[in-house]
C-alpha cells in the first residue's frame, strides 16, 4: 500500500542551493515518473533540490505510486523536493514563473516532465555553466524514434563556441535563428556520433533556443525578465521557453552543451491551446523599445 507523500514546505525548501531542478507538469504521472528516475539516477551534483508543479485535470502525477517512489528515492538520496500544486491555470509561462520565484539557488534546471536524463547528464550540465559563465547552457532532447533518420543538411547548423559565449540578438528570419534545425528528431546524436569525443569531454556550441532541459544561471535570468512576460500574453500560449532564453541570450549568452544526455518521450503533448506563440510577443516589444 502507497502511503501519503509528504508535500514539503515552501519555506523550508527555498535555501542556497548550488541547483534545483524546476518541474511543471500535467495529465502526464508515467511520464513524471520516468523524469524523476532520471534525476535519482544523477550523481557528482549532491544536494540538488527538486520542485514538481502539477496542473492536472484530477489527481496530481506525483500522487502516481510510480512518481511518489521516485519522490521518496530522492530524498532518500539526499535531495529536498517540494510538491506543489498551482491551479488555476493561467499559462504556461506563469506557470514557470511560479516555479522560479520557489528556488534560491545558483542554478536552475527547467526541465519538462517528458524527458528522461541519463547518468552524468547534471554534472556536466552545472561544469559548462561555471567554466562557460554565460547565461544558460543547455541539453537539446533526442527522439530516438528518429535514429535511423540521418539528416546531414541540418548539421551545418552545428557551430562551436571557441571562448565563452557572448551576448546576441537572434531572431527569426536570420542564419542563427535556423540553428535550432539540429534539435529537431536525432540530429544531434547523429552530430555527437560524427564527433567521435574522447570519453568525458563535452563541447559548447551556438544556439538559438534549446526545448526541455536548460539550466540557467538564476540571477542572469532574473535580470533578463524570467517569465514575467506572462503577465502580458494571453493564456493561451505557448513558446515562453524561447522568449526567455532569447532575453538571456541578448544580455547574457548561452550555449548548448555536446554531448547531450537528454531523451524525449516522445508522448502526445499536454498542450493543445496554443493560440499565440509567447516569444513573438515579447520580441515585439523589444523591438520596438529599441
Amino acid at each position: 500500500m502507497n502511503r501519503p507523500l509528504d508535500a514539503g514546505a515552501p519555506e523550508e525548501f527555498r535555501a542556497d542551493r548550488p541547483v534545483d531542478v524546476l518541474i511543471p507538469t500535467r495529465n502526464r504521472p508515467a511520464e513524471l515518473a520516468v523524469t524523476l528516475s532520471g534525476l535519482a539516477a544523477q550523481e557528482g551534483v549532491p544536494g540538488f533540490g527538486v520542485v514538481v508543479s502539477d496542473q492536472s485535470d484530477g489527481d496530481p502525477g506525483y500522487a502516481h505510486p510510480a512518481a511518489a517512489t521516485m519522490v521518496r528515492a530522492l530524498r532518500h538520496r539526499g535531495h529536498p523536493v517540494l510538491l506543489t500544486r498551482r491551479l488555476p491555470r493561467r499559462g504556461l509561462a506563469e506557470h514557470r514563473a511560479f516555479l522560479l520565484a520557489t528556488s534560491a539557488a545558483r542554478y536552475v534546471l527547467c526541465l519538462d516532465d517528458d524527458i528522461w536524463l541519463e547518468p552524468g547528464t547534471l554534472r556536466r550540465l552545472v561544469t559548462a555553466i561555471g567554466e562557460l559563465r554565460c547565461g544558460f547552457v543547455g541539453n537539446a532532447v533526442h527522439g530516438l524514434s528518429y535514429l535511423d533518420d540521418v539528416r546531414p543538411h541540418t548539421h551545418r547548423h552545428y557551430r562551436e563556441w571557441t571562448g565563452r559565449p557572448v551576448p546576441e540578438r537572434v531572431r527569426p528570419g536570420s542564419p542563427e535563428w535556423d540553428r535550432a534545425q539540429i534539435h529537431s528528431a536525432a540530429n544531434l546524436l547523429h552530430v555527437t556520433e560524427a564527433l567521435a569525443l574522447p570519453a568525458g569531454s563535452w563541447r559548447a556550441y551556438q544556439v538559438s533556443w534549446i526545448g526541455g532541459c536548460v539550466l540557467y544561471d538564476r540571477t542572469k535570468l532574473i535580470d533578463a525578465g524570467g517569465f514575467e512576460f506572462w503577465r502580458r500574453v494571453q493564456e493561451r500560449h505557448q513558446g515562453e521557453d524561447v522568449a526567455a532564453q532569447l532575453a538571456v541570450l541578448a544580455r547574457h549568452g548561452g550555449a548548448g552543451v555536446l554531448p547531450s544526455g537528454a531523451y524525449h518521450l516522445e508522448s502526445p503533448t499536454t498542450v493543445t491551446e496554443r493560440d499565440v506563440e509567447a516569444w513573438e510577443v515579447v520580441l515585439a516589444e523589444a523591438d520596438a523599445d529599441a
